[in-house]
This record gives C-alpha cells, sequence and structure tokens, in this order.
C-alpha cells in the first residue's frame, strides 16, 4: 500500500461585500516540495474569479490519465523490446450529465503518438497492443469509479 499527499491551499485576498466575489486561485502542495499555481476552471467560473494561467482540477484529471497511460506504455513497450524515442497526447476531456443528471468528466479521449527507433519497429497491430495493455494497468484509469470520502477537520 502507498500514500499519496497533496497540500491544497486557499486564502481570501480580497474585501468584497458579496460572498461569491472571490478569487479561486489556489496552489497545491505536493509531498516533494513542488507547489502548482491552481484555479477553478474559467469554463465555469469567468475571470477575475478563476486564473486562466492556472492548472484546474479537470485539466489535472485529464492530464493524470493521460501521463498514467504515457508511462506504462513506455514501461510495457521497452518490456517488450521496442525503443520509443517519442511520445505525445493531445488528451481532451469532455464535461457533461452523466447517467445520474450530475455534471462529471463523462469521457476522456486520449489521442498518443509515438515514434520509435532501432531494429524492432513495432507494426500497427502490436502498437494498439501496447495501447490496450497500457490502459489495463493504468492506476488512474482503474481508479475512476474510486470511492471518495470527506472527513473534515473542524476548527474553532
Amino acid at each position: 500500500m502507498h500514500e499519496y499527499q497533496a497540500t491544497i491551499s486557499w486564502e481570501r485576498s480580497t474585501i468584497d461585500s458579496s460572498l461569491r466575489r472571490y478569487s479561486r486561485a489556489h496552489t497545491w502542495t505536493f509531498d516533494g516540495g513542488l507547489a502548482v499555481p491552481a484555479s477553478a476552471s474559467p469554463h465555469i467560473v469567468p475571470p477575475p474569479y478563476s486564473v486562466a494561467a492556472a492548472i484546474d482540477p479537470e485539466e489535472a484529471f485529464v492530464a493524470s490519465l493521460s501521463s498514467c497511460h504515457m508511462l506504462w506504455f513506455l514501461d510495457i513497450a521497452t518490456q517488450r523490446g521496442f525503443r520509443v524515442e517519442s511520445y505525445v497526447d493531445n488528451a481532451v476531456g469532455v464535461m457533461a450529465k452523466n447517467e445520474s443528471g450530475k455534471i462529471a468528466i463523462t469521457h476522456v479521449r486520449l489521442r498518443p503518438e509515438a515514434t520509435f527507433a532501432g531494429e524492432k519497429l513495432p507494426t500497427v497491430a502490436e502498437i494498439d497492443a501496447l495501447h490496450h495493455s497500457a490502459h489495463e494497468e493504468c492506476f488512474i484509469a482503474n481508479s475512476v469509479k474510486t470511492e471518495v470520502r470527506c472527513e473534515p477537520i473542524h476548527v474553532a
């Protein structure tokens, strides 16, 4: 078992009489010390209350799926004797109502393009099989229906 930690922090940056007028900018800090600017998506919360240049949770979800798939693809390809030279995925997530009528990322389309070099080059069928295997092994893809619990810490 492994645990992964992220600290999400936000503070009000302006005083405004309207409770809904506040910046959604916040910071994600990871266990290695990397701090990443984050915000609500400007598609959901218009600027200036969101920050278009920051990462939003929806983008991070799509990137996590794509990154996990890529890491498995590289590992499996290497195990099978293929030398991957480059890999680019312009992944896209679609937000819509799910079967329960809730807004959710209902579909993520990975569009990976890998280039290979060396004496052993994979066929199209082998590339498809590598992607199939990567998808089957991807921790994030296998977690999409994960239980999420909220355990608030109450401050007086």
